[in-house]
């Protein structure tokens, strides 16, 4: 018994063999998952305020076929970082294969881009990064706030 009159328990001792059992997570409607539904709604925010952004600014400096070109890259990089948001969601509640729909959303527009002869290249890879330079600005405004 400590001083306040409350009785401290021992950890509970994990049962040979089953080291690797997977612990649940807390339920949807606990504050971490409230937290983390909140990072969620605030990157796909910076993400597609910073896309816009970009997008204007390509039509400006040099054309629309290229200002799409980044559209559709920056449009299958919000697929991909839904795609992550859905894996990163998922761990923990039960043993799961990595999944390569990721990569294959990745290698599918790029393809594309090669292929149909109206979308560049690298505005289209570009824009597909557009998820990484939102997920940095995020990460920057709060470690320096």
């Amino acid at each position: 018994m400590n001083t306040s009159g409350e009785t401290q328990s021992e950890p509970a001792a994990v049962p040979e063999g089953q080291e690797d059992v997977v612990l649940p997570l807390p339920p949807a409607n606990s504050g971490v998952m409230e937290e983390y539904y909140q990072l969620q709604h605030e990157l796909y925010l910076w993400t597609l305020g910073m896309s816009v952004v970009a997008f204007g600014s390509v039509w400006y400096f040099y054309s629309l076929e290229t200002a799409l070109s980044y559209a559709v890259g920056s449009c299958v990089g919000i697929v991909y970082l839904r795609l992550l948001a859905k894996k990163v969601e998922g761990l923990g509640r039960k043993k799961q294969r990595l999944s390569q729909a990721g990569l294959a959303v990745f290698i599918g527009v790029m393809i594309l881009a090669i292929e149909w002869e109206q979308l560049e290249i690298v505005p289209v890879f570009l824009g597909f990064l557009t998820y990484k330079v939102s997920i940095i600005a995020y990460m920057l405004r709060t470690t320096l706030a």
